[in-house]
């Protein structure tokens, strides 16, 4: 039985489709990606408006620290007054 080296496994397949420098945003409505420019230390999720500070591990790979609380608290203030005002 000939075994197909093109093929392949699960892991190798996975590993094709990491992105590096980029992750999600984390309002669970909006899931867009985000993807900061080296030392930027703040970013703004182009879908949904929300702000996240980020925290650089090394110079190529950025993590989020949490949420920027007054650009954000200031979003949900607008969202709740827009949905009781109709």
């Amino acid at each position: 039985m000939a075994t197909d080296k093109e093929v392949l496994s699960t892991a190798e397949s996975l590993r094709q489709t990491r992105t590096y420098g980029k992750f999600r945003c984390h309002n669970p409505s909006c899931m867009g990606r985000l993807q900061p420019t080296a030392g930027q230390k703040q970013v703004k999720c182009p879908v949904c408006g929300m702000e996240f500070r980020v925290h650089w591990i090394r110079p190529d790979f950025p993590r989020i620290r949490g949420p920027v609380w007054d650009v954000n608290r200031r979003i949900a203030e607008e969202a709740l007054a827009k949905k009781e005002g109709k």
